[in-house]
């Protein structure tokens, strides 16, 4: 249990830090902004197939696999409703009604910091799903640390827009600590799923995949290259996707 703690207190942390160096830098520009998140989806990339979807299939043999290929499937579906279902955000700003009318920046803005906000409960539960199996007698870090990696950055990228937009420092806190939380529940309810019953393990761990790679392809991916830096986004993504397999073989 306690290592399950230690794995959700440090996503969470992971998101604070990044905002505490949001605050530092303010005014990111849109090509190091890219770059950086360019680097977390390659990091989000390597950590759902490596971390999830390639242990989900070790776990089966033959028609089985299935199971895991519905998984995922089911996990980019779910993400998919979720987007379609959850309402606009701007009350969270406590900025004046009126600055939201004709300010498609700050929509656009909101609507981002959302689908940050979405996927971190998906994260959170690709970790603790991740942590479930310990057949062999240890925990695999994988998932979590990658994870943590790319909350850093990520947590600037949602901050220094925000603060632009003339969200306080404080209310950003609260919205960056409410997202951090929600990694935490994230993970008991990953760890609870993936003790259920092992056979549903390898479904959990598609499920949490398939998530983490639409959130990459759906969100991260087309954000990085919207601003005509999308080759220093490559790059970056490589970087990370990079990182994660280094990562991967030390530990």
């Amino acid at each position: 249990m306690g290592q399950i703690w230690i794995s959700a207190i440090g996503l969470c942390t992971a998101t604070l830090i990044g905002t505490f160096l949001g605050y530092i830098i303010e005014t990111l520009p849109h090509k190091w902004n890219d770059t950086v998140l360019g680097y977390c989806a390659g990091i989000m990339l390597a950590a759902s197939t490596l971390g999830l979807i390639v242990p989900a299939f070790d776990m089966c043999q033959g028609l089985d696999c299935a199971v895991v290929v519905a998984g995922v499937m089911s996990g980019a579906l779910f993400l998919n409703v979720l987007d379609l279902i959850t309402p606009h955000l701007h009350h969270i700003t406590g900025l004046d009604p009126e600055e939201h009318k004709n300010n498609s920046t700050l929509n656009h803005i909101l609507l981002f910091v959302m689908a940050i906000a979405i996927h971190k409960l998906p994260e959170g539960i690709a970790t603790g799903v991740s942590m479930t199996d310990v057949s062999d007698g240890n925990v695999s870090w994988t998932v979590t640390i990658g994870i943590a990696l790319q909350n850093v950055p990520e947590g600037m990228v949602i901050i220094s827009p925000l603060l632009l937009a003339g969200v306080t420092r404080l209310r950003t806190f609260f919205i960056s600590l409410a997202i951090g939380l929600l990694e935490v529940a994230g993970t008991w309810i990953g760890y609870g799923l993936g003790n259920i019953s092992l056979t549903f393990l390898p479904f959990m761990l598609g499920f949490a995949g398939g998530a983490m790679l639409y959130v990459t392809s759906d969100e991260m991916i087309p954000e990085t290259h919207a601003h005509g830096y999308q080759k220093q986004a490559t790059y970056s993504l490589l970087a990370g996707f990079i990182t994660m397999i280094i990562l991967e073989r030390i530990i």
